[in-house]
């Protein structure tokens, strides 16, 4: 079997249920940043030695399989794994323990420190990009809210994370107080 199939050649794409769209449809869009997020982790995954990294990361990976399944399913995502409340628990409970080692904030953090944390950076803006076109398309059509909530707080999970490599690496984080000196 070929990974070619020309089917795409014409600019269009089919959905897990078989409906012929554009490839510029909204949620093509959606499901390719989910997509790209899910390439940068592997980026982030393999720029770092670190499991605390590394293992959250990789169920991460699976956690976006699953939602860019539902968003290519349009409907008929009835036998698909979903992300449920407990995943979006778990995130929190991440972020929570991650603020525990860190110092409060009190003004923005520019994005950088180490080459990990800079790709994990980058995969939060992603991240961003990602949530923000599943909202567009949930603006038009039923989605799972818990996918929405989930990329919502990944975002959060991949800047603390960001944090913590570089106040584990002892790299003094750069913040942003509004005003230049």
């Amino acid at each position: 079997m070929h990974i070619y199939t020309r089917f795409g050649d014409a600019g269009e794409t089919a959905l897990l249920s078989g409906k012929k769209v554009s490839k510029a449809h909204v949620r093509i869009e959606a499901c390719g940043s989910v997509d790209e997020l899910n390439a940068f982790l592997g980026l982030v995954i393999s720029f770092s030695d670190e499991e605390f990294v590394r293992r959250p990361l990789l169920e991460v990976q699976k956690d976006l399989f699953a939602i860019g399944a539902q968003l290519s399913a349009s409907g008929s995502a009835a036998k698909l794994h979903r992300i449920s409340e407990t995943q979006i628990s778990e995130l929190e409970d991440k972020i929570d323990k991650i603020e525990e080692e860190l110092p409060a904030l009190h003004h923005f953090v520019l994005p950088g420190g180490s080459k990990t944390a800079s790709v994990i950076h980058l995969a939060r803006t992603v991240c961003r990009r990602a949530e923000r076109q599943v909202v567009v398309l949930a603006d038009n059509e039923r989605i799972d809210a818990n996918i929405i909530a989930y990329l919502n707080r990944l975002g959060d999970f991949l800047f603390v994370l960001a944090r913590q490599v570089n106040r584990r690496k002892r790299i003094e984080e750069v913040q942003w107080k509004g005003v230049r000196k």
